[in-house]
């Protein structure tokens, strides 16, 4: 693939990652939690907000309840985004090799606006549980377990995958459409769902992911029963690309916004077990319980 840098925008209607950690198009952000926080309600809200952005949406269900699926199905029609969007299922009541191909099969499906030159956003809701089919179609093929019992290539089971999202130039389009898309850049923007469990970032297919990908989005527990919406952690979500493809003006309004958030998270803690604060905390913290209210959104 002949690649191009990322720097345009995937606006996903959020805030908090809109402002914070901005995804380009072509980019690959991953979506990271423990179960029930709200990874797919992000993930369902930005392929909503790209009904009238020209970027094609493709929701690929990996192992999931067929009510959940259908519940995503009616969100999606009840806000016209059915109309540019694609569903791939593979339920929990499939087979372990339809889950395992499910993703491969919706990729593709990107790959096809991608090389036109069209711009293409797909979600992969979860590839936790693509590695655990993976993992029982490898020890019925009685293939040596590694770590966690998942095979030794596992690593390349994603990889492989998320390698496929990309921008791809002007000149690989043209060569691929026979001159029909002279002109015209091509992406597809992936945005992987890995579930934690009990929020840790460091079990053998999160911290895999999160090698591959161009940075994360980490929603916290603790957050989410707080009632903030949605529960994105500032202090180690991360938008490695991001930043090149957010628009000037939102990226000067939102020049302070993270750091803000992260000091009044840590002072916040700190407060906890002092009675007495000097006037900078205490400005600090306003500050910061204000920019919280600021960044809630419904999901």
């Amino acid at each position: 693939i002949a690649r191009k840098s990322v720097d345009q925008p995937v606006q996903t209607g959020y805030k908090a990652v809109d402002s914070m950690i901005p995804i380009g198009r072509g980019q690959r952000e991953l979506i990271i939690g423990d179960r029930q926080i709200g990874k797919t309600a992000l993930a369902i809200d930005s392929i909503i907000n790209q009904r009238d952005s020209g970027i094609f949406s493709i929701y690929v269900a990996i192992g999931q309840k067929a009510s959940t699926i259908a519940n995503v199905v009616r969100k999606l029609e009840e806000h016209g985004a059915l109309a540019n969007t694609i569903v791939v299922v593979a339920s929990a009541s499939e087979s372990a090799a339809l889950q395992y191909l499910a993703p491969y099969a919706g990729c593709a499906m990107g790959e096809y606006f991608r090389d036109r030159g069209e711009d293409a956003l797909i979600v992969y809701d979860d590839l936790s549980k693509q590695a655990v089919a993976y993992r029982q179609i490898s020890l019925l093929l009685k293939r040596p377990p590694g770590r966690e019992a998942y095979p030794g290539d596992v690593f390349y089971l994603h990889s492989r995958l998320l390698e496929r999202a990309a921008r791809v130039s002007e000149a690989y389009v043209e060569a691929f459409t026979n001159g029909e898309g002279k002109g015209k850049t091509g992406s597809l923007t992936a945005l992987p769902i890995i579930e934690t469990q009990a929020g840790d970032v460091s079990a053998f297919v999160p911290t895999n992911v999160i090698s591959i990908t161009d940075g994360q989005i980490f929603l916290q527990t603790e957050l989410f029963n707080a009632g903030v919406r949605p529960a994105v952690d500032p202090g180690i979500s991360v938008s490695r690309v991001g930043g090149s493809a957010q628009t000037k003006i939102v990226k000067k309004l939102s020049g302070g916004i993270r750091t803000a958030l992260a000091q009044y998270r840590e002072l916040a803690a700190l407060a906890q077990f002092s009675s007495d604060l000097d006037e900078t905390t205490k400005k600090q913290l306003d500050h910061g319980q204000k920019v919280t209210e600021l960044m809630k959104q419904k999901q």
